[in-house]
């Protein structure tokens, strides 16, 4: 495994979150998790899961594909930065790849703030 891949995985608690340049409301956002493993994802919410599957990695790009759940089938391409234990994920909804960690009224980017959540 990558020392890339090293770092990133783990379980993520997500502390922040906006969609559509709007912040999400902390009841949302504070209830989901993100597991990385080498190659796969989860996503769960209130300690179900949501959804689930792999993803590549290519130096600061995520590109998630659905295996269960809502996106299923889905393709899609993020952007991530890693500083410590702090991971930024800007979602590219709409299948094309963000170029900016924001979002703005209309945009089909989700962008999310998580903490490695220690075991």
């Amino acid at each position: 495994m990558s020392a890339l891949r090293t770092s990133l995985a783990g379980t993520w608690e997500m502390i922040r979150a906006e969609h559509g340049g709007a912040d999400a409301p902390d009841l949302l956002a504070l209830r989901v998790e993100l597991e990385l493993t080498a190659d796969t994802y989860v996503v769960r919410f209130a300690g179900k899961v949501a959804d689930r599957g792999n993803y590549t990695l290519a130096a600061s790009a995520l590109t998630l594909t659905g295996t269960e759940g809502p996106n299923q089938g889905r393709t899609i391409p993020c952007i991530f930065q890693l500083v410590g234990d702090r991971l930024r994920v800007c979602y590219g909804l709409d299948g094309t790849a963000p170029t900016a960690f924001a979002t703005t009224a209309g945009s089909p980017h989700y962008l999310a703030t998580y903490r490695r959540k220690l075991s």
